[in-house]
């Protein structure tokens, strides 16, 4: 089992996620998006997981601005300039992916 977090520094629910994989002994790596973004190649395998839209933090203030993009690719283009735009946390197991707190699916990968 390979686990990513990506996730922000300050998020109740990602700091839960780690807390989860701790509790289990689960090695993971941790990745501050805020910090550090997401490649394209990520950010296109969490798409491909999940599906864009459950990719995107609707609470954020820029969040109407989003809606306006045309294209899927537009889309994506602005999640890798605006990281902050990601809802949190996004949790990888290989291909497998999950947006938010999901225990019941991170229980399946065990």
């Amino acid at each position: 089992m390979n686990i990513q977090i990506f996730g922000k520094a300050k998020c109740f629910d990602t700091k839960k996620a780690e807390r989860y994989f701790k509790e289990r002994r689960i090695k993971y790596q941790f990745v501050d998006v805020i910090k550090y973004g997401m490649s394209r190649g990520e950010l296109s395998s969490v798409k491909n997981a999940v599906g864009l839209e459950a990719m995107v933090n609707r609470e954020d203030e820029d969040y109407p601005l989003f809606l306006y993009l045309a294209s899927t690719e537009a889309k994506l283009d602005k999640l890798y300039e605006v990281p902050y735009l990601i809802k949190t946390p996004i949790v990888r197991n290989g291909k497998q992916a999950t947006v938010g707190y999901c225990p019941d699916v991170w229980k399946n990968w065990e």
